[in-house]
């Protein structure tokens, strides 16, 4: 099944870490799923390795969730006054690059991928008015709040994704599941594919995780990729 790459963050240790099980070649021990494929192995930060010669999918779908686990790695254990500091010139917070990308994920995934209606709080905001809505309004959220509202979106776009896939939409391109166009269209009537949201997706996560990694270090020196 295309969801085998699509699992949640392990079991976190006493200081919100996720534990990890080292093998006897001293990398993060990998485990079999229940269809008896190998899951990835968790690095030193808990983000799951993409895997290294896997098919179009599951590199998409790897490469993804080792995004996403950066972006959860570089706003890990903050405050809200941390989370809310600025660097350089721009106005960008790492609260903020978390609820923007709730807001890409629940765009990307359940409006265009599945054309669902727009959900709240997305669906509340006067986005002509105000479109740095999610942006300007991160900071005066609590830092348990806006984890919560990423990883609400995070799940609700796993959840998408495989109900996109188990509905056989995929089946109807001609054996490339990936190729199967979104449900909703831009105005001009083009559908992007699977294969471009996927791949949009790592591009928007990997830009800001750019940004995130200027952020942590500005907050306590915190450097890595």
């Amino acid at each position: 099944m295309a969801h085998n790459y699509i699992r949640e963050v392990p079991e976190s240790d006493d200081h919100g870490r996720p534990e990890l099980h080292i093998d006897a070649q001293g990398r993060p021990e990998s485990h079999i799923d229940a269809q008896g494929r190998p899951e990835p192995h968790i690095d030193e930060q808990g983000r799951p390795e993409p895997p290294v010669a896997a098919n179009e999918r599951d590199t998409l779908l790897g490469y993804l969730e080792f995004q996403r686990a950066t972006l959860e790695w570089k706003t890990r254990g903050l405050d809200a006054e941390e989370l809310s500091l600025t660097t350089a010139a721009s106005s960008m917070t790492l609260a903020g690059l978390l609820k923007h990308m709730a807001y890409v994920e629940d765009h990307w995934f359940s409006v265009f991928l599945l054309d669902l209606p727009k959900m709240a709080p997305w669906s509340e905001v006067n986005w002509n008015a105000n479109p740095d809505w999610e942006w300007e309004t991160a900071i005066h959220d609590s830092p348990n709040a806006v984890r919560e509202l990423w990883r609400t979106s995070v799940a609700r776009s796993r959840n998408a994704l495989r109900d996109f896939l188990d509905a056989g939409v995929a089946e109807a391109s001609s054996g490339d599941p990936l190729g199967a166009l979104a449900k909703r269209s831009w105005p001009n009537g083009d559908r992007p594919s699977l294969r471009w949201i996927l791949v949009h997706m790592i591009e928007e996560y990997a830009r800001h995780n750019g940004h995130a990694d200027l952020l942590r270090e500005a907050v306590d020196g915190q450097t890595g990729e």
